[in-house]
Parts: C-alpha cells; sequence; structure tokens
C-alpha cells in the first residue's frame, strides 16, 4: 500500500518503491516529522522522539518544559506559540492577531489525485498515484488547514500542496502560504540551487549548510532565470551516482521561495511555496485557498538516480500535452537570420533553403504583426502587419506547407506596448498601481492578466490567428518581469493578491487555448529559460533553453537544466559565428552536436551560407532524425560536468535499450594534452555494442568501466560523437 496508517501508534507512512515518509500524530494534536529517506518496510518507532528542556524553547503546556514547538520536527509549522525557525504558513485575524494554533483533527486516503483549483498539477490514475488528506484546524480562528500529499508508488513521487479553508464568522488574511515543509533531525547537507541570469541561465551552487539558513526566490512575478525554483539537499557524501538527496521542484510560474535552516541543535528545516513578499490571500468565510503542488524527490544513487525519477514523472504525470511522446521537428526559426527585417520573398527564399536540407518545421519569430519594426511597439496588437506581409498570414503559411514544411508562430501574449492600438484603446489593460507612473522593462509594460476581461482578450485575439491561419507550433514568449503591480478592480485588502492572481490568469488563457488547440506544439520562452518551470511544463511540453546560442555556454546550461527536467522538453538550436551572445566563433560540428543533445533546431541564414556548410547540415538533420528517439525519449546520463573541467561529457541510451548515443566536447585546446577517456552510463553490461562508425563491437561493461579513448585533436571547441547499436 502506498499510505499505510498505524491507528494505535497514530503513524502515516506513505511508501513508494524507492522511498519512505513518515508522520505521527503527537498528543492528539500536533504532526510531526519522523523520517524522509530510503524506503523501509516497516516502521516500527525507531525515530522515536527523544524530549528535552532546552532554553529558551517555549512550552505550550505549563508543567511540561521538555515539549517545545520549537525543537521538535514539525510537518507543518505555524508561527507566534513557541517555534521560533521559518514558519509554514501565517495569518493575520481582523483584530490584528498573527497567531495560529494547528490541532489535528482526522484524514482521508484517497485513489488516484484529486486537481488543485485553477493550478497545474501532477496527474495519474487510481492505480498510479494514492491521496492522503489530513486535516488540520485553529479553533479559535476557524481556519482548517488540510494537508495533501500524493503518492506514486512506481514514480517513486511524492507531492505536497495545501488547501486552506475559512470556516470561521469573520475573513481571515492568509500572510504567507508555502506547499511543503520537511524537518530533518541531522545536519551537515550541501545545498544545491541553479541561478544565473539572461543569458546565462541555470548556472549550480553548491553550498555548505552549517548554521541559519539558505533561502532562494524570486520577487519578480515569475520563476525568473536568476533563481530557479529548485532546492537539494545532499548528504555530505553524495554524489552524481551515489548518496541520499532530498529535493523539491516547485509547480508554478509565479513568486516562490526555498530555504533551508538549520538550528543550534542540527536540526534542519527545508521548505519551498509561494513567496510571502508581497503574497497575501484575503479568505472570506467559506472560501477556500490552493497553494500550488511541491513535487518531492528522494534518491539513495546521488544526482542521476534523482534525474531520473523527475525526467520520469514529468514526460507521464506531468506534461499533458498529445506531444509528450510524440517526435518533435526539427526546425529552423528566422530570428537571427533576418530580425525585424523581412518580407514573404525572404522568409521563403530561407523555407526553400530549410526544405532542401530536409528541416521539417519554419517558425516565423517577432515582427510579423501591427506596425512591429523595432521592440517598442504593437504588442497587443495581434493583426498580420500588410507591409511585410501583403498576402497575410494565412497565404505566407500555405506556402510554408506546400514546401513540405509545417508552420509556427511566435507570440508575446502577456504584455502591451506603450506604442500599440490595445493601449490606445485601454489603456487600462496595463498592470499598474493607481497615482503611480509606469516602469518599463525592454520598453513594454505588462497586462494585467489579474483581470478577467484583459484574460478574454488575449484569448480571442490568439485564437482568432490560430483558427485563420493553419499553425503547427507557437513559440510563446514573456521578455520581461512584473513592476507596478496592483490593479485598479479589486479593493485594498486584496491587493497583495495581484502576483499570484496575474498568474492564475495567466493558467486560464493557457487552459483555454491548449485545449481549444491540442495539435499545435506549444512552447514556452522568457527570453529563453527565463520561466523554465514545471507549471509551465504541464501547457507547454517544451521550452526555450535559453537565447544564449552558444555551444560553450549551452554546454553548461543544458547540463544543468537537466538535473530536473528530460532533454525532449529544452530548444536548442544551431546560430551563426561569430556568436551573437559571446562573439565566439565555435565549428558548426559543435554547435550541431551540442544542440542535438536536445530538441533540435537552427537559428541561422541559410541562404547565405556556403554549398559545404549546407551540406554539413543536410548531414546533421539527417543523422539527428536516425538519433531522434533515443535522444528525446531515452534515458540522458551526465558524465562530467563543464563547470568542472573543459571537458563536457554525457550520453543518451534509447528506451529499449538497444542504441546509445556518446557525446564528448573540449573546449580549449592544450599543450601536451593528456588523452581522454569517455566512460558510457546505462548500457547492458553482459551485451555487445557495436560502433557504427568504424565498425568495431565492445562489450557494454567494458564501454563503461575501462571506457573508450577520444581522438586528440588541436583545436579548439571541439566535439566527438559515437553511436552504438546492440548486437546482442
Amino acid at each position: 500500500m502506498a499510505v499505510i496508517y498505524n491507528d494505535e501508534k497514530q503513524i502515516f507512512h506513505l511508501q513508494t518503491k524507492g522511498t519512505s515518509y513518515v508522520m505521527q500524530v503527537v498528543r492528539n494534536k500536533y504532526l510531526l516529522h519522523l523520517y524522509w529517506g530510503k524506503r523501509v518496510q516497516n516502521y516500527c518507532g525507531t525515530r522515536s522522539i527523544i524530549l528535552k528542556n532546552r532554553g529558551f524553547a517555549p512550552n505550550p503546556q505549563e508543567n511540561d518544559r521538555d515539549f517545545s514547538l520549537d525543537t521538535l520536527p514539525m510537518e507543518y509549522p505555524h508561527g507566534g506559540n513557541g517555534d521560533f525557525r521559518s514558519c509554514a504558513f501565517g495569518i493575520r485575524e481582523q483584530n490584528g492577531s498573527r497567531i495560529c494554533d494547528l490541532s489535528y483533527v482526522g484524514y482521508e486516503i484517497m485513489k488516484g489525485k484529486p486537481k488543485l483549483e485553477g493550478l497545474p498539477c501532477s496527474f495519474g490514475s487510481e492505480e498510479e498515484v494514492s491521496t492522503l488528506k489530513i486535516h488540520m484546524k485553529d479553533k479559535i480562528s476557524g481556519l482548517s488547514v488540510f494537508l495533501l500529499y500524493g503518492v506514486f508508488e512506481n514514480a517513486d513521487v511524492i507531492t505536497r500542496s495545501v488547501v486552506f479553508e475559512n470556516h470561521g464568522n469573520s475573513p481571515l488574511t492568509l500572510t504567507k502560504m508555502l506547499s511543503m515543509s520537511v524537518d530533518f533531525r541531522e545536519s551537515g547537507f550541501k545545498v544545491m540551487t541553479l541561478y544565473g541570469a539572461h543569458n546565462n541561465e541555470r548556472n549550480v551552487d553548491l553550498r555548505p549548510l552549517k548554521s541559519g539558513m539558505v533561502q532562494i526566490e524570486s520577487l519578480r512575478g515569475t520563476s525568473s532565470p536568476q533563481q530557479a525554483p529548485f532546492m537539494a539537499l545532499l548528504e555530505a557524501n553524495a554524489s552524481e551516482e551515489s548518496g541520499n538527496i532530498y529535493s523539491a521542484n516547485f509547480v508554478y510560474s509565479g513568486n516562490f521561495t526555498a530555504l533551508a535552516q538549520a538550528d543550534a541543535f542540527e536540526n534542519v528545516r527545508f521548505q519551498m511555496g509561494m513567496n510571502p513578499w508581497n503574497g497575501e490571500w484575503y479568505l472570506e468565510p467559506n472560501e477556500k485557498f490552493f497553494t500550488p503542488e511541491t513535487v518531492m524527490v528522494f534518491s539513495s544513487q546521488g544526482l542521476n538516480g534523482m534525474s531520473q525519477i523527475y525526467h520520469n514523472f514529468y514526460q507521464h504525470n506531468l506534461i499533458r500535452s498529445k506531444f509528450a511522446f510524440q517526435p518533435r521537428p526539427i526546425l529552423i526559426n528566422n530570428w537571427e537570420a533576418t530580425f525585424f527585417d523581412f518580407n514573404e520573398d525572404k522568409l521563403l527564399a530561407l523555407a526553400d533553403k530549410a526544405a532542401q536540407t530536409g528541416i521539417e518545421l519554419f517558425v516565423l519569430d517577432d515582427g510579423w504583426f501591427g506596425h512591429r519594426d523595432n521592440d517598442d511597439s504593437s504588442l497587443g496588437d495581434w493583426v498580420t502587419d500588410k507591409r511585410k506581409l501583403p498576402l497575410g498570414l494565412s497565404h505566407l503559411s500555405d506556402e510554408i506547407h506546400n514546401r513540405g514544411l509545417k508552420f509556427g508562430l511566435w507570440f508575446e501574449p502577456e504584455m502591451i506596448s506603450r506604442n500599440s492600438e490595445l493601449f490606445r484603446n485601454h489603456p487600462e489593460y496595463a498592470l499598474h498601481t493607481e497615482g503611480r507612473p509606469y516602469t518599463f522593462g525592454r520598453g513594454q509594460l505588462v497586462l494585467d492578466l489579474s483581470n478577467d476581461e484583459v484574460c478574454r482578450y488575449v484569448i480571442e485575439s490568439v485564437s482568432k490567428v490560430l483558427r485563420e491561419t493553419k499553425i503547427d507550433y507557437v513559440k510563446w514568449d514573456m521578455n520581461r518581469h512584473l513592476t507596478d503591480v496592483g490593479s485598479i478592480n479589486f479593493p485594498m485588502e486584496r491587493q497583495g493578491e495581484i502576483f499570484h492572481r496575474y498568474v492564475l490568469g495567466l493558467y486560464k488563457i493557457l487552459e483555454e487555448l491548449t485545449t481549444e488547440f491540442p495539435d499545435i506544439l506549444f512552447e514556452s520562452c522568457s527570453s529563453g529559460g527565463g520561466r523554465f518551470d514545471p507549471g509551465m511544463l504541464y501547457y507547454m511540453p517544451q521550452t526555450w533553453c535559453s537565447d544564449n546560442t552558444d555551444a560553450v555556454c549551452r554546454m553548461k546550461i543544458q547540463y544543468a537544466t537537466s538535473f530536473t527536467y528530460p532533454v525532449v522538453t529544452m530548444g536548442a538550436h544551431v546560430s551563426e559565428v561569430p556568436n551573437q551572445q559571446t562573439g565566439r566563433v565555435t565549428p558548426l560540428q559543435t554547435r550541431g552536436q551540442v544542440a542535438m543533445s536536445a530538441n533540435f533546431g537552427y537559428e541561422i541564414d541559410l541562404t547565405k551560407l556556403s554549398s559545404e556548410e549546407l551540406d554539413e547540415i543536410k548531414k546533421q538533420v539527417a543523422f539527428y532524425k536516425d538519433i531522434r528517439n533515443t535522444i528525446q525519449f531515452g534515458k540522458f546520463y551526465r558524465i562530467k560536468s563543464p563547470f568542472d573541467e573543459n571537458v563536457a561529457q554525457w550520453n543518451f541510451v534509447s528506451g529499449d535499450g538497444s542504441q546509445a548515443v556518446a557525446f564528448h566536447f573540449e573546449i580549449l585546446s592544450q599543450p601536451a594534452a593528456p588523452i581522454k577517456i569517455l566512460k558510457l552510463k546505462g548500457l547492458d553490461a553482459d551485451a555487445v555494442y557495436r560502433d557504427i562508425s568504424t565498425g568495431y563491437e565492445y562489450g557494454g561493461d567494458e564501454l563503461m568501466y575501462s571506457g573508450i579513448s577520444v581522438p586528440l585533436e588541436k583545436k579548439d571547441f571541439r566535439s566527438v560523437c559515437f553511436r552504438f547499436v546492440k548486437v546482442n
């Protein structure tokens, strides 16, 4: 059973195939956390709570100095009555009181998993997932708190979210609403997070947690390139292949926080959820509030084991698109070839070259609408610019399809330009606080998606284009973060809700559009990977990984993204050199092999390439088609990290184990260079594999344990690819 309850000891034991998660109700009131880690068959009480009188640790009962909420491993801690560590939630009553005292009421175990109202969340059949619902209540305010645990037994995942219900007679304000809190009675962890900036997304930060707090957050209205909504605690000996790792990823596309807090007694509190900064919610009597979901993964097999769990879970239990298991097309995007300067003839000339190389999808990027010759105008005016496309968008789409290509289109639907018909007609559609000046980002403002009327405009204007033109793919961009956050449509006491209401409005839009247009492949983008989070993946099965297309930078970006996301979700393109982000000149082969380690495409002017370069692109396209299923739907293994060395290595193994593809990248040439060895992972040790390029055969154990020698070459930014097929 996925959820076991011992009525006599009031112990809940959640079990997946590799994990146990144990809680206990103490004194018929307090829900305490006992264990999260490698699966145990039966929990019989080995990690019992030992009470100890600690100085400056208040006691809920006058004559019991050993019992303090400040020293106990609380399952969902609240503030104001003795626990001085970070609380998981907070309230403010009408009289200003911020104190809450939860008592255990009861539980329910359900087959399957309920949806979270207005939010994306993981899903599964009644055979795949069970849900534990624990009811806690504050008797004075009347607030009920329902802790939801989704237990995916075979997927090895536990999800958490919370439902708040006001059963009192007066409104109250939720001032903090985290989705997850776990107390460990051990320490010595290293904290892993992913940080960065535009064009430099998802660098790896690994720091020791000694005392105090390690906290990351986004206050930008989105999950942001500055901090990914992910945190992992690594035990001291944990590595890529071994050791215990406790991790969480937030299924949400707005402000978030994640923290690890070590106290004086070497206990660690691990939390994740919505950022409480300007994130309140006014809860009327009988109203409910749902927190977004946190995906929790424990791995006893290091970072690789953690990643394999996330990859499998997101593929099967989060991405709901029909494209989750469909091969993604090889595309050409016109942006770096033309920028805003194009017409139909120029686009069709590019499409002709693309068709000749075997590329499958042509994507028209920014500049096709309104009067858009630069990024200062026309956002919100989703009407074809007849100066550039006098015969219309549908005519261009037909011409593209006549060349045997699919057709894709760029939108930035969440934004509005001040120089636009939409702003001239509806300035109130822009997100702003009355009486305050506008703050501009990239010359544009943000639409107020907390307003249902604005959401309806976005849905109808985008739908009109998608209905009138044959569109196979949509790139959904978002190129600035939220400022001036407020809305004239809500009273004073609800202004703290606007950040979250914006995200709910976005999800409402995506729900309607992806439901009406299930045959369109949607790709999310936020100046690249600025909003790469599980919430967006629920609606859009892939994300443009970064605007930085430099092959050397992309090695790191794609490597770190793979810690939580399957490679099929990552958009990766070959661009021109010198690279526009770095000025670096890298070989076409290297650019191709880095990009084909994900969802493959080009962002290059094919009409200006030499015949030799076009021939190489034809070979790259043909090669990727041969390995596409292995790359997109096989297992991915990191071998050597570009963050640590002058070398990056990784390999893929097909789902049926019949094929393996390995890549070796060497960044700078070195004098007296050592011979590099590539040791593959994930092969069948007892099988024999043939190297496609040489015909030589090797044992799977030999390729994994001894490894294959990489030829020497005096060349910067070089790459080598090995492809093996299983012989027996």
